[in-house]
């Protein structure tokens, strides 16, 4: 999977991105990754990629041009661009693994008070936000979905079982996990994990999924029963 980056601040993705998962995706060709400053397409002595608003108000935007120009050098038949914004539809699990589908995907970070909105017409092809607060740029949503989309990709994580039983990988939170000593400070391990019994044990963390999920985050199970109401 191809993965092309547009900031304004390239420098961000350094570190996060060469490291674990993501670095060893890299390193055995499952994901080529490539990340691009935005000021690489702009004409004039000064790089300037960005203006103040038509009508007035705070704040700057991002031009047009060298998006356009810049998209329109890295975009294919089959990329899929993607803007990072406060405005986007929000990023989950779900939307991970459609992306993951991609060939090419060119994630294009917004910054400042946005992107003209021409790009948003003419250029994208989703919007999406990883929650309801303000980041200083995009880079760091991006960062987020790359390491997210990454984990999806086959033979990202050694074992392509590990990814399904993760939180939200099937509507759910993650059940409870443990390991050695069974007892710790008089706090033991359920006794179903420590029996062999398998199918007691799917059901018990089945039941701790649900139970979880419930408890912290209500919504995820209203949703997940909606889900199956409309597959019914």
């Amino acid at each position: 999977m191809r993965i092309d980056v547009l900031t304004l601040f390239p420098d961000m993705f350094a570190g996060p991105l060469d490291v674990s998962i993501v670095q060893r995706a890299r390193a055995a060709g499952l994901l080529d990754l490539r990340v691009h400053n935005l000021r690489q397409w702009t004409h004039d002595p000064y790089h300037t990629v960005d203006d103040r608003p038509f009508g007035g108000g705070p704040g700057m935007v991002l031009k047009p041009e060298p998006i356009f120009e810049a998209v329109e050098a890295l975009a294919g038949e089959e990329t899929r661009v993607v803007l990072t914004s406060p405005a986007g539809r929000v990023f989950r699990q779900a939307v991970a693994r459609d992306l993951v589908r991609q060939e090419h995907l060119l994630i294009v970070c917004g910054s400042y008070e946005g992107v003209d909105e021409r790009v948003r017409d003419a250029l994208v092809d989703d919007e999406l936000s990883i929650g309801d607060y303000i980041l200083t740029n995009g880079g760091l949503p991006a960062m987020v979905i790359i390491d997210a989309v990454t984990r999806l990709l086959p033979g990202a994580l050694g074992k392509d079982e590990s990814a399904l039983d993760e939180s939200f990988s099937r509507g759910l939170l993650e059940y409870p996990q443990y390991t050695r000593p069974a007892e710790f400070r008089g706090l033991r391990v359920p006794d179903v994990l420590l029996s062999g019994h398998h199918a007691e044990i799917a059901l018990w963390r089945a039941e701790q999924a649900r139970r979880r999920t419930e408890a912290r985050r209500p919504e995820l199970l209203a949703g997940r029963e909606h889900d199956d109401t409309q597959r019914g």
